[in-house]
């Protein structure tokens, strides 16, 4: 019995476990493209954005991108970093 509480319990914390943190400043268009709201082509603006244009300040510049607005940065706000 005490094993099957100990499995569940490793199961139900695998189902909530947090998505990784994307450094917007290093990740590729795959990696990009795993956040809310931003696909394939969006990803790629970033990707064009940053090399044009030099490293993110912060999360929030990420609104400066074409096609990506401030409420697209604010549901990805947790899983967003800069470094």
């Amino acid at each position: 019995m005490a094993m099957l509480v100990l499995l569940f319990s490793l199961f139900a914390g695998f189902a909530h476990a947090e998505p990784a943190a994307i450094n917007i400043n290093t990740a590729d268009v795959a990696a990009l493209a795993s956040l809310n709201g931003i696909g394939q082509s969006k990803a790629e603006a970033i990707v064009a954005y940053r090399d044009a244009n030099g490293p993110f300040q912060s999360s929030e510049d990420l609104a400066n991108v074409k096609g990506i607005g401030e409420r697209t940065v604010e549901k990805n706000a947790e899983r967003l970093t800069v470094e």
